[in-house]
């Protein structure tokens, strides 16, 4: 539990703080870069990243191209909810030149992606917004990276 004085008050007020995983993938420009740039966004924006997995290389799924993938995953402690997070999320794509997202059910290639797969034990189910992710035990580029980093 972390404790918080508002300000202008005497008060102290507990904040509870949340383990947020994700994923994170970069096929356009230079990819390693951006990964880097995302988790340091994630840390300023989100919370601090307290576990990070290794970089790693891998094919495109679910749609051709040329360019390969670069894979991490992070945990983040986070004073956010589901819904603040996911708002985060894409505001770091977006500020990373993201410009595209899957709305037909096509991937593309992309300078950044940030799912969210976990968020403690917690279970979402909305339109755009689903926890845990529901395709991240069929993807091995979420698994292998997530395995390091989970407790």
């Amino acid at each position: 539990m972390l404790w918080r004085r508002i300000a202008h008050s005497q008060r102290l007020t507990a904040v509870r703080e949340h383990k947020v995983y994700m994923s994170l993938g970069a096929n356009l420009g230079d990819r390693e870069s951006n990964i880097k740039l995302a988790i340091q966004q994630i840390s300023e924006l989100i919370g601090p990243v307290v576990r990070q997995s290794a970089l790693l290389e891998t094919a495109p799924w679910g749609f051709s191209s040329a360019n390969t993938f670069i894979n991490a995953a992070v945990c983040s402690q986070t004073s956010l909810s589901p819904r603040e997070v996911l708002n985060a999320t894409q505001d770091i794509e977006r500020t990373l030149g993201r410009t595209q997202k899957s709305t037909d059910g096509q991937y593309h290639d992309r300078p950044i992606d940030i799912d969210i797969l976990l968020y403690d034990d917690l279970q979402v189910n909305e339109p755009d917004l689903v926890i845990p992710h529901p395709h991240m035990n069929e993807r091995q580029f979420v698994l292998q990276p997530l395995s390091e980093i989970i407790e």
